[in-house]
């Protein structure tokens, strides 16, 4: 079983920058990919970023690419996604999950997920 606290929301500007942490629990981190996935009011969830259990490959959706940077720490057991650039649109809960096995944006196959974290950002 994964447990995962993320932290770090709260509200910013626009064009501001805001990094979002999540702790995870147990002592097998290094063996799960993690990914970040948000929610905005009204729609689906949608995939952030992803990042593997070596943190060697990194994955993200295209509207966040050169903006937002997923990464980890293992001697934490910490995931941290650092946004720049944010916009109103970013707004959303953004989520943490694990899972054991090969990097995806697939959201499905992520069976461990924290609570959430909501993000606001103002114009």
């Amino acid at each position: 079983q994964v447990q995962l606290v993320e932290s770090g929301g709260g509200l910013v500007q626009a064009r501001g920058s805001l990094t979002l942490s999540c702790a995870a629990s147990g002592r097998t981190f290094s063996t799960y990919a993690m990914g970040w996935f948000r929610q905005a009011p009204g729609k689906e969830r949608e995939f952030v970023a992803a990042i593997s259990d070596s943190g060697g490959r990194t994955y993200y959706a295209d509207s966040m690419k050169g903006r937002f940077t997923i990464s980890r720490d293992g001697a934490k057991n910490t995931v941290r996604l650092q946004m720049n650039s944010l916009k109103p649109e970013d707004t959303a809960v953004y989520y943490c999950a694990a899972r054991f096995g090969p990097l995806t944006n697939d959201q499905s196959l992520f069976p461990y997920w924290g609570q959430g974290t909501q993000v606001t950002v103002s114009s």
